[in-house]
């Protein structure tokens, strides 16, 4: 029984996916030819909007492009990476000439660099017009593609900002050079590489012997992710590659956990509001997109505060909180809790009270905030009969 639900809700989830793909027809006039592209938009998509999402251009799309959609249903599950738009290239009969590279340079060549061309001039622009793009690019590729687009790499500015090669067939300047390449760059590139110990042995020593070089590039602008597979062939190894590659090249996208938390937010000179400020300015500036800090990560982030017996960042945390969501209650809670626990009884009632007119957040308990508004007036008529009786006194 068990196994038959298994088996209808993948069928069911396979059919959602194949819905939301589109396909369209892209008539080049670089290739002489019309191609086409299977396009996936993120769920909800709205053209109207101001949302921006990244790009992920999948080469090889006859077969990469479904498992590639799948993996990202998936992280944008779990908010691991950027709801993206996904654009397969069909190359058919046409890869090993879209493919072609001179044998010395190991670059685009003939046939090769017109569908270089096609990308770059005809493919982006129309790509970028047509949808909302942010201006973080991922470009995909397999065996004969992923060393094709490392040829974008040697262009004085880059078409991408991630490259994911999954056991590239290397060649040429390209596989002599790499290193030396990703050495120059002044914006931040991301660079992922994959091979396994079945692979294609050329193909792996290449690889092997391509890793050895860039892992002596220093280089604070290049993030560099290399794995060596166990027990996969040249083709079952794409799956794994597809997943530690996204999971990687969106790191900073993710939700705060418990490393950073403790290797980065705990030991922070200053009020932690600023680290959350800085976090996600610079996933805008790398993702160009804009991310609103999420109400989990501001109950991490107090909670580190307080195990920092830090009640500055509790207020600070509390004032963000209210400035970026003034019609939630959970900023004036921060700072009726900052009140209390510096002594501000009255003032800590009053924005408790506040609190309770303003919208629900998830983890934070109306029937608790009841219960220290009652508390608190306890405390204050206390307060109050105390002072009475010194002034009689």
């Amino acid at each position: 029984m068990k196994k038959t639900i298994l088996i209808v809700l993948t069928c069911f989830f396979s059919l959602s996916m194949l819905a939301q793909i589109s396909y369209d027809e892209f008539n080049s006039s670089k290739l002489k030819a019309v191609r086409q592209l299977k396009i996936k938009l993120p769920k909800n998509y709205d053209p109207s909007s101001d949302v921006k999402y990244p790009l992920i251009i999948v080469f090889d799309g006859d077969y990469l492009f479904e498992p590639i959609s799948g993996q990202v249903d998936f992280q944008t599950y779990f908010d691991d990476m950027p709801s993206s738009i996904i654009v397969g290239v069909v190359q058919g009969r046409e890869r090993r000439r879209d493919g072609y590279c001179d044998e010395v340079t190991g670059l685009p060549k003939d046939s090769g660099l017109r569908f270089h061309d096609f990308v770059a001039e005809e493919l982006i622009p129309y790509l970028d017009e047509r949808y909302n793009t942010s201006k973080f690019r991922v470009a995909v590729g397999h065996d004969l593609m992923g060393n094709f687009i490392n040829a974008f790499l040697f262009k004085d500015d880059p078409l991408f900002n991630a490259y994911v090669c999954i056991s590239p067939d290397l060649s040429g300047t390209v596989r002599d050079f790499l290193g030396k390449r990703l050495k120059v760059f002044k914006d931040h590139i991301f660079y992922y590489m994959a091979t396994s110990d079945k692979d294609l042995p050329y193909i792996r020593d290449a690889v092997l012997n391509v890793n050895t070089q860039i892992s002596k590039v220093q280089n604070q602008y290049l993030t560099y992710y290399f794995d060596d597979f166990k027990n996969d062939t040249h083709y079952t190894l794409v799956n794994g590659a597809i997943a530690k590659s996204f999971d990687k090249i969106f790191e900073l996208y993710k939700p705060l956990r418990e490393k950073e938390l403790e290797e980065k937010v705990l030991p922070y000179e200053g009020t932690l509001d600023k680290y959350l400020v800085e976090r996600y300015d610079r996933i805008e500036d790398l993702f160009g997109i804009k991310k609103p800090i999420a109400e989990e990560e501001f109950e991490k982030v107090v909670k580190i505060a307080e195990q920092r017996n830090d009640l500055e960042s509790i207020e600070m945390i509390g004032k963000l909180a209210k400035k970026l969501n003034p019609e939630s209650l959970l900023g004036t809670y921060y700072l009726a809790q900052y009140s209390e626990k510096v002594g501000k009884i009255k003032k800590a009632k009053k924005l408790y009270e506040s609190a309770l007119s303003l919208n629900d957040v998830r983890h934070i308990n109306r029937d608790f905030i009841f219960s220290k508004i009652d508390e608190l007036t306890v405390v204050d008529t206390d307060e109050e009969e105390e002072e009475e009786e010194n002034e009689e006194n």
